[in-house]
């Protein structure tokens, strides 16, 4: 059984690798054509774009766009018992996935999808152990196993979906008056912080992307994806849990983001990074891994996850960081009027092909710090790949979540919502 649990956690990371950073991209060359996907069982209650619509303040730049997209999004990738489905996946579904959908369920005030989504993982997700459940976490990733059978695939839970799912938890709880949704978002974060973090460089509480025995090799090391952190989570999980410093977490996000960008001879975020916990020096990954440092589909949510922080709470790190961080990217812009999808440490472009998700997170953050040319984006590469509900392919799930995420504004949030009563 141990030597079964060691290649599980080697075989973790790798596996999770490819939840993030295999997903549809933009093509230029494209004719247009999509492929038609539609769910055995599509979630439908008969609302339309204009009940979504109603939802949204009218000073919300391309609410249609966004309510209709929403609209869109419940049928073909939601199922009537509110499973997510990633039909590029072999039609698996993920805790982000759920995780996505209850937080743009609350953005948009859709309890009913919100009931759903939770209900599914809550039934399907739960980690178990022998048929009986270990913790309040999900495991990542639920599918077509080779027994031909339909259950979790990967046990293991990944640290990104539970934050965003807890933090959907917590804003529900308050947007609907929801107490049972505040105790099952208290008894995840125990969870969360007993089984993702652990106390490193002077003492100091880091964020894991998921168990321990995954992203901590050895005694001198630990794995870190930046794009999992979320200061303004951190910030509203400390307001509920009072037993756990989740501020100090938003002190080592900072220090995460700004010290392993150095990493990169242009200054960008990666994927991936190494922490010598002995000497505090941020490292690549050595090329042999699985998992890489390199600026690709994951390090693309942390220009989104900064402009949550930097609007929801003024944080005046994540305006400069948004700012220091993306200026590779604004000079490729500016020279190109185009972003490769995947850059490498000496800022080399690894690929010819642009990401929608990408612009979709860029967007976010140039909202804030470059404003012309956040418009530039929108009109020229998010808008134009927009039809019928759909940026790009009918499949693209990540694409269609990351697309609508950065485009909703940040103050479409009621501030209410976002401090504890």
């Amino acid at each position: 059984m141990r030597y079964l649990a060691i290649l599980a956690a080697i075989a973790f990371p790798i596996a999770f690798y490819a939840c993030n950073s295999v997903y549809p991209v933009f093509k230029p060359e494209t004719t247009g054509k999509k492929t038609p996907v539609v769910a055995k069982t599509p979630f439908t209650d008969g609302k339309t774009t204009s009940v979504f619509l109603a939802e949204l303040s009218p000073s919300i730049p391309n609410r249609e766009l966004l309510a209709q997209s929403w609209e869109g999004y419940r049928q073909r990738f939601i199922q009537d018992d509110g499973r997510v489905i990633d039909y590029e996946a072999s039609d698996r579904s993920t805790s982000e996935g759920q995780a996505y959908a209850m937080l743009r369920a609350v953005f948009i005030n859709d309890p009913a999808v919100f009931a759903l989504t939770l209900n599914w993982a809550e039934n399907n997700l739960r980690r178990q152990e022998g048929g009986k459940p270990t913790d309040s976490l999900w495991a990542w990733k639920w599918g077509p196993k080779a027994d031909g059978n339909w259950g979790t695939i990967d046990n293991n839970f990944a640290s990104d979906g539970d934050i965003d799912a807890i933090t959907a938890l917590i804003l529900a709880s308050r947007r609907w008056n929801r107490p049972e949704y505040l105790k099952l978002a208290k008894t995840k974060l125990e969870d969360l912080w007993k089984l993702s973090t652990v106390s490193a460089v002077g003492g100091k509480r880091y964020l894991l992307p998921g168990p321990k025995a995954a992203f901590v090799p050895n005694a001198s090391t630990i794995h870190l994806n930046p794009s999992y952190l979320a200061p303004y989570a951190f910030r509203i999980f400390a307001q509920v849990d009072k037993e756990r410093d989740w501020l100090s977490l938003v002190e080592t996000s900072y220090e995460i983001l700004e010290k392993s960008s150095q990493i990169s001879a242009v200054g960008l975020p990666s994927d991936w990074v190494s922490l010598n916990v002995q000497t505090g020096k941020y490292q690549p990954l050595p090329p042999t891994s699985k998992i890489q440092s390199l600026y690709s589909f994951d390090a693309y949510r942390v220009w989104w996850r900064l402009a949550l922080d930097a609007q929801w709470f003024n944080s005046s790190q994540a305006k400069a960081y948004l700012q220091t961080a993306s200026t590779h990217l604004q000079q490729l812009w500016r020279e190109q009027s185009r972003l490769p999808a995947r850059i490498d440490l000496q800022g080399t472009a690894l690929v010819d092909y642009e990401a929608t998700s990408q612009y979709a997170m860029v967007y976010a953050g140039w909202r804030l710090v470059a404003p012309q040319l956040a418009g530039e984006v929108l009109e020229t590469k998010l808008i134009p790949q927009y039809q019928d509900g759909i940026w790009g392919d009918i499949s693209a799930y990540y694409t269609q979540n990351l697309a609508w995420l950065g485009l909703l504004p940040p103050e479409a949030i009621e501030g209410k919502f976002l401090q504890t009563n």
